[in-house]
């Protein structure tokens, strides 16, 4: 298996599993002039950014299906996946906001159409939103350069001091940054229906409103107006089929239904991987698997860092409900294609949030789950037949652990039945207009995507697991303890969501580590 020009490797880098983060971090590197060998335990590239055929006629993503966060980056440009078959199909409205008394709201990409939706609806609101905006605008944009980068001590506090992050009254925009997000909004907002989907998007990351030091996951709200929402044509799986093209492309080799069995260790370095019964050589190796994945399994025992044992999984937080329709929605509060198009925020006020929290808490699914709605067949004609529709219901919050000994299997058919139920009220007749269906639970993303505990963002999304605690201190800056290991994905800095920086920031760290030992004429 060695080549000659590789030094008896086989490969320069062997990526383990094929994530976006992973994907993108091997593309980066093939595109460096390394040759890349990316293996993947599933007959199908991307993880948890994938789509498959699952009813006939109907692609269903399996993982993350809105691109937001990713459009914050130049990964795309840089990596030119234009040429690969990614074509961004964007999406506006935003934000699509029904209520059960027939009111509603939009978010617009467009900050001047926003607040004056807003204003008309609720005079005085569009005002606040034009403040809030304005306010948070500088600090939205350190985070994200925040993420775009090593979380060194350094960057960390270069950025923050440096960086112009907070602009006036510093006192008071600490105190905001301290709070819970669930708060903040009251600084700002007076009406609740406005308050309610800023404080439900938010929640996405995991967290739930009412926990200390959450701010910032409302305060990056800004920038979804200039990076705004997008979808791969074809669906969400359309991203890492590009990646993986370009990986080829540029001399890589892309393996799949290859699981990883071990990694090699020797004498204090990673050699490479036993894939598949098969050893392959490698000067590096980058693990894009769950860090629980990569040092409690993975690794030979002797060599698994002490730090893992702490890493928090949590017990999971949401699950999705995907569904081929035979019609398109059509909201009571607004039947307009216009709600199809957006993200759809089902949460009537933040008093139900919290109430899904609670439930889980004490270890049950949420008897009456807040949903964010995604009908992205309204813009890709690809994803259903005509007249069909693909919607997904992502509802919060469900544990993984459920109390009194039950498991998923007692009880996923009647947890379906009530987030269907729960939508129905806003869109009636989607349950008449049902041709299939998949139900992604907890247990169900542990097992098919291999999501510990059912929790998307790998680890808990809390502060004494984020930046440079992520995924604990010591190991946070893509290296690990042992040499020619490195790590990526949503273990690592900056966690979960379809973004693609920790895969662009690991590269960056491989290639400095591979770069610095060429200029100095030192062998790999």
């Amino acid at each position: 298996m060695g080549t000659d020009t590789l030094g008896g490797m086989d490969y320069d880098v062997v990526t383990i599993g094929s994530g976006h983060n992973a994907l993108i971090a091997s593309a980066y590197l093939a595109q460096a002039g390394y040759k890349v060998g990316v293996f993947e335990r599933r007959d199908v590239v991307g993880g948890a950014v994938s789509t498959v055929e699952q009813v006939p006629g109907y692609r269903f993503d399996l993982g993350g299906s809105a691109h937001i966060l990713i459009r914050l980056t130049p990964i795309v440009e840089e990596l030119g996946l234009d040429r690969y078959g990614l074509e961004y199909l964007d999406v506006d409205p935003l934000f699509f906001a029904p209520f059960p008394d027939g009111d509603h709201l939009f978010i617009h990409r467009s900050e001047r159409a926003t607040a004056d939706h807003l204003e008309d609806r609720f005079p005085g609101e569009g005002e606040a939103y034009v403040k809030f905006l304005d306010e948070w605008r500088p600090f939205a944009r350190v985070v994200k350069d925040l993420f775009l980068s090593t979380p060194s001590p350094l960057n960390l506090g270069r950025k923050m001091v440096f960086g112009d992050a907070i602009q006036g009254d510093w006192k008071r925009a600490l105190r905001a940054i301290l709070q819970p997000y669930g708060d903040v909004v009251d600084r700002y907002f007076t009406e609740e229906k406005v308050k309610a989907p800023l404080v439900w998007m938010a929640a996405q990351s995991g967290p739930p409103p009412s926990e200390p030091m959450t701010s910032p996951f409302l305060l990056w709200h800004p920038l979804y107006h200039e990076g705004g929402i997008a979808r791969p044509r074809g669906g969400s799986g359309e991203l890492t089929q590009a990646l993986a093209r370009h990986v080829e492309a540029h001399g890589g080799e892309v393996h799949t239904s290859a699981p990883v069995e071990r990694i090699l260790v020797e004498n204090g370095r990673a050699t490479g991987v036993v894939a598949d019964g098969e050893t392959y050589r490698a000067k590096r190796v980058v693990a894009g698997a769950h860090a629980l994945e990569t040092f409690a399994k993975l690794l030979p025992e002797e060599h698994r860092p002490e730090g893992a044992k702490h890493m928090k999984v949590g017990n999971g937080f949401g699950a999705v409900l995907r569904l081929a329709l035979d019609a398109p929605v059509r909201y009571a509060a607004h039947p307009g294609d216009d709600a199809r198009v957006a993200l759809q925020l089902v949460a009537r006020d933040r008093a139900q949030v919290a109430a899904a929290y609670g439930d889980y808490l004490g270890g049950h699914p949420s008897r009456d789950p807040a949903i964010v709605a995604m009908s992205f067949s309204a813009v890709d004609d690809t994803l259903a037949p005509p007249g069909g529709e693909v919607l997904w219901l992502w509802a919060q919050y469900f544990p993984y652990e459920l109390a009194g000994g039950r498991r998923w299997a007692d009880v996923e058919d009647e947890v379906a039945e009530s987030i269907l139920d729960t939508f129905e009220a806003y869109a009636p007749g989607t349950k008449a207009s049902v041709v299939g269906s998949l139900f992604q639970h907890p247990e169900w993303l542990e097992r098919e995507l291999g999501l510990f505990r059912g929790n998307v963002m790998h680890l808990e999304m809390s502060l004494d697991q984020m930046f440079a605690l992520r995924p604990f201190l010591g190991m946070a800056e893509y290296r690990t303890h042992l040499k020619g290991l490195y790590l990526t994905g949503a273990s690592t800095h900056p966690g979960g969501g379809i973004m693609g920086a920790s895969g662009r920031n690991a590269a960056r760290t491989v290639l400095q580590d591979l770069d610095r030992r060429r200029f100095w004429g030192v062998g790999s």
